[in-house]
């Protein structure tokens, strides 16, 4: 679906749901943006598409007269009991969750539609406390400088320019990612004519925008493969650690199941790479008893050293 088609269903959509009556087409097409420059066939035809569009995403679009005299006088409008969500309830397990990825947002971009929808959450009766996680979010979020301007530029398709590693670059980012303890970004390099990853703690300062929001299109490739491509290689070190079963995805998906000495009950060895040790040590303390460290024994005392930290912060 094309932007400006989805901006015109969204508006109509907004348009309905507003409505306390039915809304007669003669004041949908003066209202709804992306309707006034079409002819009166074209109006028809697209307002018809667009409206059995709304209904084939489950969008109760009803219609109906406000005048029972005279019925012929149709108009359209959603009604917004049928168009809400119904109630949610959350387990104690995914409050927590909610609450954690409320305060790493917070602390990394302090985005504003993470806060808003923490005190959504909160005024539905759900009440995640993110301050006892705190001690946690450091450990998660993003502290590199550059982030929040890259992080914006990439949502909005716009080029940037920043230093790396002392050189001038400009790009046009695609996506970023975030993979063992740390951000990257994956964009095509204006100067190089090639895609290219930079790991985003890199980068010398904020990303300065070279362009207009929308001034480029991510090309259709498969980004997962892209990412592999391009991962920087270097050389790994190998942790042994003791996996709860069913836990840990992100460690599991980057390591093997190994036959180890020592491991708990109820666990299971895998043995996952790593390129820096204050990396993974966050990584692995995220994931709380979940994960054990068999080996290498610097890697355990620093993790329990973190972990150690934090229960005394948390007390």
């Amino acid at each position: 679906m094309s932007t400006r088609k989805s901006e015109r269903i969204m508006n109509l959509a907004i348009c309905l749901l507003m409505a306390r009556r039915f809304i007669e087409k003669t004041q949908i097409r003066q209202v709804v943006e992306g309707y006034h420059d079409l002819s009166d066939a074209a109006f028809e035809r697209t307002f018809e598409r667009d409206k059995d569009e709304l209904r084939a995403m489950g969008v109760p679009v009803e219609t109906g007269s406000n005048n029972p005299l005279f019925p012929d006088e149709v108009g359209y409008r959603i009604r917004r009991k049928d168009f809400e969500l119904p109630a949610i309830e959350f387990t104690p397990s995914e409050t927590a969750a909610l609450g954690l990825a409320a305060t790493v947002w917070e602390s990394a971009t302090q985005a504003e539609q993470a806060v808003s929808a923490l005190a959504k959450l909160r005024a539905a009766g759900v009440d995640p406390d993110p301050g006892r996680l705190g001690a946690l979010a450091p450990s998660i979020g993003a502290r590199e400088p550059a982030f929040a301007s890259i992080w914006a530029a990439t949502l909005e398709r716009a080029p940037v320019r920043f230093g790396y590693r002392g050189t001038p670059r400009r790009v046009e980012p695609w996506a970023m990612t975030y993979r063992r303890g740390a951000w990257y970004l994956l964009g095509q390099d204006r100067d190089r004519q090639a895609p290219r990853m930079f790991k985003v703690a890199r980068v010398d300062a904020a990303a300065e925008r070279i362009g207009k929001p929308g001034s480029y299109r991510v090309p259709d490739v498969d980004l997962e493969a892209a990412w592999r491509s391009l991962e920087p290689r270097q050389p790994d070190s190998e942790a042994v650690l003791a996996l709860r079963p069913g836990r840990a995805p992100d460690l599991r998906r980057r390591g093997r199941p190994v036959a180890a000495d020592g491991v708990p009950a109820g666990y299971e060895a895998w043995a996952v790479s790593y390129s820096r040790a204050a990396d993974v040590v966050g990584e692995i303390c995220a994931h709380g008893a979940d994960v054990v460290v068999l080996s290498p024994q610097r890697l355990r005392r620093a993790v329990v050293t973190e972990l150690s930290a934090t229960a005394g912060r948390a007390s």
